[in-house]
């Protein structure tokens, strides 16, 4: 009896992650399985990148395209992608060439063995999907978030201790805020209209000699 051919796919999103757990658990879930492993994919890039910026995800589903695969084996489904538009786009690519994910964190298999698309898998994918989804939405808003208070507060973001801007600089950066200082705006209305602080407002006035 012909082995089932499994290739794995594997991601981390950043260079100081490895991903050597994710690989070693799924070869040792396809061991235990009987599955021929075929070939392995993994990258290190965010999952909140487009299909076709992920060079080892593109090359996953051109292998597939030329390749008989049974079965795709990844860690969590958050790994396939964290795009929910994509995660159910790369799920129906499977699904058409009747390739079964399976989500090893879930226990989760996209076809039954019969080849049938799982039903149940299909209804926790979905809500998975849009939870990655909405938790990246979430991260992205508390680092803006973050960002925007520390800037705000006169807060130095990337450079060195030491490091101060020159005047054209500031200028440039504020350029907005002087355009209002000068309209004769109140510092605390400004700092309303535009998030900034009313310290880096007095700053922007003594530089540029208003009022």
């Amino acid at each position: 009896m012909e082995k089932i051919k499994a290739v794995i796919y594997a991601r981390v999103s950043t260079q100081g992650q490895d991903y050597d757990r994710q690989l070693a658990e799924l070869k040792q879930y396809a061991d235990r399985m009987g599955y021929d492993i075929v070939k392995t994919f993994s990258e290190k890039i965010s999952g909140a990148k487009k299909v076709e910026e992920r060079q080892a995800m593109t090359e996953l589903l051109n292998y597939v395209e030329v390749n008989k695969v049974d079965k795709v084996l990844i860690y969590e489904c958050s790994r396939l992608s964290r795009r929910a538009v994509d995660f159910l786009s790369i799920i129906e690519i499977f699904n058409e060439k009747k390739i079964s994910l399976y989500i090893h964190q879930n226990g989760l298999e996209t076809l039954l063995p019969n080849g049938e698309i799982n039903p149940i898998a299909t209804l926790v994918l979905g809500i998975l999907a849009q939870f990655n989804s909405m938790e990246r939405s979430l991260i992205r808003s508390r680092m803006e978030s973050g960002y925007n208070n520390f800037r705000n507060n006169v807060g130095i973001v990337g450079r060195k201790t030491g490091y101060r801007k020159t005047s054209e600089q500031m200028k440039e950066e504020y350029a907005e805020e002087i355009r209002l200082l000068k309209k004769g705006y109140s510092l605390r209305n400004i700092s309303k209209i535009t998030h900034t602080s009313v310290n880096t407002l007095r700053k922007l006035s003594a530089l540029t000699n208003i009022g």
